[in-house]
């Protein structure tokens, strides 16, 4: 689409040079991208503006409404990028336990889903930005949040609750299903460090690292899948 539009426009205000054009048209679009992520988390979509994103990375406002439209259509990229990233390694790490077993552990398969999300956390900057816009998107227009995120994540999160079914014969598929949401909010909300630990524990702990941190809420959410229906 980008090498459309470079081809089919001559060069004005705010467009980029024709030179080297691939390579620095997606640098541009991702430093762009990078901003708009680290905006996003800290003021969410109705707070943050595109004279701020423009700022940060050092480009027009007219550059960013070229390559990406309107705010919505900028915030949904940002979503997508790293979204279909975390998307893609649930997906790799549900098919690597299938090829070990045809009926992985409870454990093993709600580790698989939440590991990328930990990682991408404490990988970068942008990526716990990507944490906090994600959580974030809750608090957004119900219409807009539930598009992207059946957008990018349905197919994902239904294979895990596919196989989840499986190995729990005893709980049905729907109830599994209502429990995957459970699941999702648990760890969304511990992710984003909401969780009170030194309130709650009078101080005997004020966190967890985040090795700790998973395996608790693994074996946590494990034993909520498993309940008695």
């Amino acid at each position: 689409m980008v090498e459309q539009k470079l081809k089919s426009k001559s060069r004005g205000p705010g467009r980029p040079p024709k030179a080297g054009i691939l390579g620095k048209a997606s640098d541009l679009r991702d430093g762009i991208l990078d901003h708009a992520e680290l905006v996003f988390a800290d003021a969410g979509f109705e707070g943050a503006n595109l004279r701020e994103i423009a700022s940060l990375a050092g480009v027009n406002q007219a550059l960013i409404r070229y390559y990406f439209g309107s705010k919505a259509d900028l915030f949904d990229e940002c979503f997508r990028r790293r979204g279909g990233l975390l998307a893609g390694h649930r997906h790799v790490n549900l098919d690597r336990l299938l090829e070990i077993t045809e009926n992985p552990s409870v454990e093993d398969l709600i580790y698989a889903y939440l590991k990328p999300q930990w990682d991408m956390k404490y990988a970068s900057a942008n990526g716990a930005a990507f944490v906090a816009m994600q959580a974030r998107l809750h608090a957004e227009p119900e219409e807009h949040s539930l598009r992207l995120r059946r957008e990018v994540y349905d197919a994902s999160v239904k294979r895990y609750i596919s196989v989840l079914s499986r190995v729990l014969p005893q709980v049905p598929k729907d109830i599994v299903s209502v429990r995957m949401a459970f699941l999702v909010g648990a760890y969304l909300f511990m992710l984003n460090d909401l969780g009170r630990i030194g309130d709650l524990t009078e101080g005997h702990l004020t966190s967890f690292g985040k090795d700790e941190m998973l395996d608790q809420l693994v074996r946590f959410l494990a034993a909520g899948m498993r309940a008695p229906v």
